[in-house]
């Protein structure tokens, strides 16, 4: 392999600075799903309170969604 061929090469990430492994494990085993807001979103609905209350308020003026099967 020549030096080109090095520099090429993608390194494999093996840590998330920062990061909790399993942080969400026990919800996301118990069924609870985590979204990814934007981030213009995310300055506004800070935790999972606020944007739960702004999606239940969502549904009591707009009604649920259609639903997806068919």
């Amino acid at each position: 392999m020549s030096q080109h061929d090095d520099d090429l090469e993608i390194p494999e990430q093996t840590s998330a600075p920062g990061g909790v492994r399993g942080k969400y494990y026990d919800r996301y085993m118990n069924g609870t799903n985590v979204v990814l807001l934007a981030p213009d979103l995310a300055e506004v609905f800070r935790d999972s309170e606020t944007v739960n209350a702004a999606l239940r308020e969502y549904l009591v003026e707009h009604g649920a969604p259609p639903d997806k099967a068919g």
